[in-house]
């Protein structure tokens, strides 16, 4: 579908309500606004040829608002305009969050990194390595794990326990897709059963490979808060850091604002769509469940970028966020990030976001020690503490031009750099 963009870019700027922060024309913190303004450019030329609806992009740089603008459609079918304030299905950016609301619990005393699974979740802390047969076709036998599952596996994605659409194993037939097709499936407590009928593809604490660590993390967070765990994020992230728009769900009163994705992928034309999150779930789902803004997010990637604290709330301690932020792959662990998304060649992975490690390799820009996890729904950001730099983009484009506008943003955010 071809659709042309509106007249007008809607931009909150030069005074914003929605973050806390005071605005700066491109030059007063090192951009050139003539190539900052290419983002508009290429975002309405690729709106008016029909490959994605529309986005909103939020760019904060030396603590300042750059820009927060809306391109494009909500409702590309129904024309209706994209707003700032749109909120979007942000997958498994919920992932980042889910961490740091259980190094608040580990803040508190109550869990730590190198606790076993077993303590909190005793049948799926104690499951069994899968063996299976050369073509990967059956399972022959399940060996004892070198080691329990901890927590730090469930935040660093180590712990084998595999999203079901990762591979065609035996062991993967065994498991859900993935995070939302889990929520929307059964309850915590039925999801906790399905991870204990199969075995783990890998021996805790050896393998990086995607899959479920988070939602059971979210789970653990339940088990000792005695909250669900939208209940604890709200009181205890997303309202001490303003983020009103965020949640589990989109409740009644804010659904004309979640936006839709176009009706056909456009690379192949056949029909898709992003869950509808305006229904509740069966479970708050920590690897993928979450709604949000751009604002929202912003909020969210300046409070790890200011080590813990944003607009005067200190949600972690500066200690805390700086070890989340830490490569936590080491050595003698097999990382296969760029399989799961491969524009993450050259990261390893602190807790809940990769880290980039090297300024080669990856076909993205950045720097060392830049920080981010983006969305399957067609949602991203990053964080870059050298450059001072926090960027969302948010679109519900959640097929293969997913992977295009990863590398199309962080291009053209950071060839405006010049300073």
């Amino acid at each position: 579908m071809t659709v042309s963009p509106p007249s007008q870019l809607q931009s909150v700027l030069p005074a914003s309500p929605f973050l806390p922060l005071p605005v700066a024309t491109p030059e007063e913190v090192g951009f050139d606004a003539a190539r900052l303004a290419r983002i508009g450019s290429v975002l309405n030329r690729d709106i008016a040829d029909g490959q994605i609806p529309g986005a909103v992009v939020g760019i904060v740089r030396k603590d300042n608002l750059v820009a927060l603008d809306a391109y494009g459609y909500r409702d590309a079918r129904g024309g209706q305009p994209m707003s700032v304030d749109c909120i979007f299905n942000i997958a498994s950016m919920t992932k980042p969050m889910t961490a740091v609301a259980a190094l608040m619990l580990y803040e508190e005393g109550k869990l730590l990194l190198d606790d076993p699974l077993y303590k909190y979740f005793p049948r799926v802390g104690t499951l069994g390595v899968g063996v299976m047969d050369e073509p990967a076709e059956r399972v022959l036998e399940t060996q004892a794990p070198a080691r329990p599952i901890m927590i730090i596996d469930l935040m660093r994605h180590t712990c084998g326990l595999p999203y079901g659409n990762r591979g065609t194993t035996a062991i993967h037939r065994r498991y859900l897709h993935g995070s939302l097709a889990a929520a929307a499936a059964m309850n915590g407590a039925e999801f906790l059963d399905r991870l204990a009928s199969a075995p783990l593809l890998y021996h805790p604490g050896r393998v990086w490979d995607y899959g479920f660590g988070l939602d059971v993390l979210g789970l653990v967070i339940e088990k000792l808060s005695g909250q669900n765990l939208g209940q604890f994020m709200e009181a205890r992230l997303f309202g001490p850091l303003g983020m009103q728009d965020t949640s589990f769900y989109v409740p009644h009163g804010k659904s004309g604002r979640y936006a839709k994705a176009l009706p056909e992928d456009p690379l192949s034309g056949r029909p898709q769509s992003v869950p509808d999150l305006r229904k509740l779930m069966q479970f708050d789902c920590g690897g993928g469940g979450a709604v949000s803004t751009a604002s929202d997010y912003l909020r969210f990637a300046l409070m790890l970028l200011g080590k813990g604290e944003f607009a005067g709330t200190r949600i972690l301690g500066r200690k805390t966020v700086e070890y989340m932020l830490s490569n936590q792959l080491g050595p003698d662990v097999v990382n296969l990030i760029a399989e799961a998304d491969p524009t993450r060649a050259g990261y390893g992975f602190g807790l809940g976001v990769a880290i980039r490690t090297t300024a080669g390799i990856t076909p993205l820009l950045g720097s060392v020690g830049e920080f981010n996890w983006p969305g399957m729904s067609g949602t991203n950001w990053w964080a870059d503490p050298r450059e001072e730099l926090a960027v969302v983009f948010m679109s519900h484009a959640p097929g293969p031009i997913r992977w295009h506008y990863r590398r199309l943003i962080n291009a053209l955010v950071y060839q405006a750099i010049v300073d």
